[in-house]
């Protein structure tokens, strides 16, 4: 039996995802751990993992946003609701819609985005940005250099994504919903504003 204080290898890592507030990446786990090659990194990350899929955990690590983290598993759901005591914040309708557009056609400029969608967006662009689910990757080289818009590290944190390849594609979306009827576009003008909740 160890009796020494100072925490092993494992239970340094699980304590340095456990207070990470991004995910942390194989190289910076190799950072923090002097001395730690990016092989033993993964080994200490796959051995953790392998702890937190036994069932009596109800925490596990996920790979998102190019890094790991400590995360709930989804079966404790119910209770962690009870603790928080409200529902999670969700978004509107048309702020998922709006999100999803960026996401698939990013770079895109605000003006693309009410084309496509037939109306002004500008609230529910602005409750993306400010939740941090989109940010803005710079200006297109046109006239009036319109601001364009992406997603984040937060939205592939949120929707629990490694990177942007794990996107469904449109024939998996398709497949999921094959009943939803396309929304027409029409030519008009847009004039209707909508706002984010």
């Amino acid at each position: 039996m160890d009796t020494t204080t100072e925490p092993g290898q494992l239970g340094i890592l699980e304590a340095l995802l456990f207070v990470s507030e991004a995910p942390l990446s194989l190289e910076r786990i190799e950072e923090l751990f002097e001395g730690c090659s990016k092989a033993e990194a993964g080994r200490l990350l796959t051995e953790l993992q392998d702890k937190y899929r036994q069932p009596e955990h109800g925490v596990m690590i996920s790979e998102v946003a190019g890094g790991y983290r400590l995360t709930t598993k989804p079966e404790t759901a119910p209770w962690i609701q009870r603790l928080r005591g409200s529902k999670p914040a969700r978004l509107s309708r048309p702020a998922l819609e709006t999100l999803a557009l960026i996401a698939y056609k990013q770079p895109i400029t605000k003006a693309e985005i009410e084309t496509i969608r037939g109306v002004m967006v500008d609230g529910v662009l602005k409750t993306l940005v400010e939740r941090d689910l989109v940010r803005i990757l710079g200006r297109k080289p046109e006239v009036g250099r319109p601001i364009l818009y992406g997603t984040s590290r937060s939205f592939l944190e949120y929707f629990g994504f490694k990177d942007l390849s794990e996107l469904p594609t449109l024939k998996e979306i398709e497949a999921l919903a094959p009943h939803t009827a396309e929304k027409e576009v029409s030519d008009e003008p847009v004039a209707q504003t909508e706002k984010a909740e």
